[in-house]
């Protein structure tokens, strides 16, 4: 998936901000206890201006998927 949602991120550069919290680094560690849904890898999360999760995926996401979700939460 790494290379479809870096695909992306270059996609939507200046329009949407990419975050990732790493399972393995214990600097992310209080991002994923904040979540008490993050449970799976990949665990993918559109959260909009207000910090509200609108969006969530588990698992492997078609990259169309995805792009449709950001199209449409870029929609004024």
């Amino acid at each position: 998936m790494a290379p479809v949602v870096h695909g992306l991120e270059a996609e939507y550069y200046g329009q949407v901000r990419f975050v990732y919290l790493d399972v393995d680094d214990a600097a992310t560690r209080p991002f994923m206890e904040a979540l008490p849904f993050y449970d799976a890898v990949p665990h993918f999360l559109l959260v909009n201006g207000e910090g509200r999760v609108v969006r969530q995926w588990f698992g492997v996401v078609r990259p169309e998927s995805l792009r449709s979700a950001l199209d449409e939460a870029l929609q004024p």
